[in-house]
Formats: C-alpha cells, sequence, structure tokens
C-alpha cells in the first residue's frame, strides 16, 4: 500500500535541471541525479564519490523501450567518468549512497543484484546489464536492512521520473479499470496509468498499416517487432509482453496500423469512450 510520505530535493546550483540530490528525510539513502552534461561538477559533491549503487538512463533509437543500465562502485564518480567515455546511449546518472557512509562493497553488490533482478521482471527499461549479478553473502538481519533501503531506491527513483521497478502487469489492474480497444479483426487490452498508457500482453495489433499511416507508428511498429515485443502470428500482431506507450492514440495508432483518437476509440466493458471516464 501507497502513503503519504514528503521528499527533499535539493538544488545544489539552484537550476531545477542540474544536478539534484533527493531524500526520504527519515531514511538513510540519498539519491544524486546527474545529467550528463554536468557530470564534472557532481564530482565536486562529496556524495558522488561514495560508496554506491548506481543507474545510467537513456534512449537508443534502435529500441522501443528506454534504457538502463545499473552497477555498483567504491567511487561512483570515478565509475561514472569511465562509462562517460565508453558507453554511448546514456543522459542521466542516479547515485544512490547512504546518509551516513554505511555502505560497503558487499551491501551495494547485494543491490545491484536485487535491482538489476527486479528491473528485469518489472520490464519496463531494456536492461543493459547482461546477465544478473551474484548476489554477495550478508547476515540475515543486514538483507532485511537492505532490502528497507531497496524500497527507498524505489521511490527516489520514481520521484526523478525513473519508475524501473514498477510492474504494469494485468492482474495488477482492477478489472473494471481495464479498457478495450476492438475492430473486426483484433481485440485489444489495455488501462491509462500514470506515465502513459499500456497495452497488455495477448493484446492483438493489424499486421498490416494503412499507406496513410504516419511514419512514427510505422517506426515504432517496426522498433517493437524487431524488439520481440510484438510477434506475427498468422494474420495480425500479437503482443508477447506488456507495452507502455506515451499516449492512447499512439497505442490505438500502432494496433490498428492507422492515426486514431485514443480517447475515443478505447473503452471499457460497459462501452464508455476513456474520454468520457477520464475528460468529462
Amino acid at each position: 500500500m501507497n502513503r503519504p510520505q514528503s521528499i527533499l530535493i535539493f538544488l545544489p546550483d539552484g537550476s531545477p535541471r542540474s544536478v539534484k540530490i533527493a531524500e526520504i528525510t527519515n531514511r538513510v539513502v540519498k539519491a544524486v541525479f546527474i545529467p550528463r552534461n554536468k557530470l564534472e561538477y557532481a564530482g565536486e559533491r562529496e556524495e558522488a564519490k561514495s560508496v554506491g549503487l548506481y543507474f545510467l538512463f537513456g534512449e537508443s533509437s534502435e529500441k522501443a523501450r528506454p534504457v538502463v543500465y545499473i552497477g555498483e562502485a567504491e567511487d561512483c564518480y570515478t565509475r561514472l567518468k569511465q562509462h562517460n567515455r565508453e558507453k554511448e546511449f546514456w543522459n542521466y546518472a542516479v547515485v544512490m549512497v547512504s546518509k551516513i557512509n554505511a555502505f560497503t562493497k558487499a551491501h551495494v553488490k547485494y543491490l545491484e543484484h536485487l535491482s538489476v533482478k527486479m528491473a528485469k521482471e518489472a520490464n519496463r527499461y531494456d536492461t543493459e546489464n547482461g546477465n544478473i549479478p551474484a548476489k554477495s553473502y550478508l547476515p540475515e538481519h543486514m538483507e532485511a536492512d537492505l532490502l528497507d533501503s531497496f524500497d527507498t531506491i524505489k521511490i527516489l527513483l520514481s520521484t526523478l521520473g525513473f519508475p524501473i521497478f514498477e510492474s504494469v502487469a494485468k492482474q495488477s489492474v482492477d478489472k473494471a479499470e481495464i479498457l478495450e480497444l476492438s475492430a473486426k479483426d483484433i481485440k485489444a487490452e489495455g488501462d491509462l496509468i500514470d506515465d502513459g498508457f499500456v497495452v497488455f500482453k495477448g493484446s492483438e495489433a493489424r499486421k498490416d498499416a494503412t499507406p496513410s499511416c504516419q511514419e512514427y507508428l510505422i517506426t515504432l511498429r517496426n522498433k517493437l517487432l524487431k524488439d520481440g515485443i510484438i510477434e506475427e502470428l498468422e494474420d495480425k500482431l500479437v503482443f508477447r509482453e506488456d507495452y507502455i506507450f506515451n499516449s492512447p492514440s499512439t497505442a490505438g495508432g500502432v494496433l490498428l496500423g492507422r492515426a486514431t483518437n485514443g480517447w475515443t476509440s478505447w473503452r471499457n466493458g460497459k462501452g464508455k469512450t476513456l474520454d468520457e471516464l477520464k475528460r468529462k
């Protein structure tokens, strides 16, 4: 169950688009948000040089989902400088450290293992980590403390705009909230969520787009096919995974292979449109 919480975000140089320091005041984990072009400035902060867990976020022109790489380091800033030279995709880094300098190498290796595992299970981002790292051995009471730290990490990442651990699976949605898009040859199910519109696994899409279909819809359909998120099955396309679109209209356009107003084409079980449900 979600509960009300207060999060403090400090802007060291006064700019809301620059480095941010975020924390839940009664928790021990602190997040440092670093735009790539502010990496050198972030290196002046002691937090960025600590033992910690880090996340690199970006986009790929070849992938349908945003991309994340998760790692750990005894000096996160030094590791980020290395990734600045070697990894192309990322635009933002988020470093998670202990406010009381309590993290050790074993602690962050455990958090790295858990983070990669949970990110792959949530499947909202394309995880650059090929394999799930080995889990370091820790006493049971330390694991319990780190699970509490992981809960804080999840909240801070979502607050900063990166909900990589939040599942959007159909079974987690109230049946009354599920929306349908139907045409004579396909049927799909989805839901309007906080950061877009999710189309659920098993939904169908038309195999061929219309000649007038916008290029961005065709490009996205091709990315989804290439990434295996949808696949051809006889005379239609089928979603093999849940996928979040940026709007109900983009979702509807990909499914139908043509421009569509998603606010009127998606309906609940009683026939009410998304527009009637959410905008009237």
